[in-house]
């Protein structure tokens, strides 16, 4: 496997998702540190949140990226959600629960809710870029 290419942007990350009654919390953070092997992760009674500051946290993410030919639809997402200097986009919870990452376009196309990744950053352009590019 190559190396990823990380650029040294400051970067934070927050990956969040609620917990429903039906489910196990320890599962919903498995299928966070499934596709995010590294954040710090923090669960509350109806939610987990995880937390970092290091793109290298996307190593999964871009591989599935470029692996998927998928460009097309993380950059519509990204760009869509594009808030000054954040953005964010789902990620199908049961899926990442099963070491797969599948983009959702809507919170409703995950069951029991999507995970959603927030990228905030000075230089977010430039990371959406080296993410989708790269």
């Amino acid at each position: 496997m190559e190396e990823m290419n990380v650029p040294s942007l400051k970067c934070k990350i927050e990956i969040l998702s609620s917990i429903n009654p039906s489910e196990d919390p320890h599962k919903v953070e498995s299928a966070i540190l499934n596709i995010f092997p590294n954040c710090d992760i923090k669960i509350e009674k109806f939610s987990i949140k995880g937390d970092s500051n290091d793109l290298h946290l996307f190593e999964k993410i871009h591989e599935a990226i470029h692996s998927m030919q998928s460009q097309r639809s993380y950059r519509r997402a990204l760009q869509k959600n594009l808030d000054n200097d954040s953005t964010w986009f789902y990620l199908n919870k049961q899926a990442a629960f099963a070491g797969k990452i599948a983009l959702c376009e809507k919170s409703d196309e995950s069951p029991l809710g999507p995970i959603k990744v927030v990228l905030t950053s000075a230089t977010i352009d430039r990371i959406i870029d080296w993410l989708i590019l790269e």
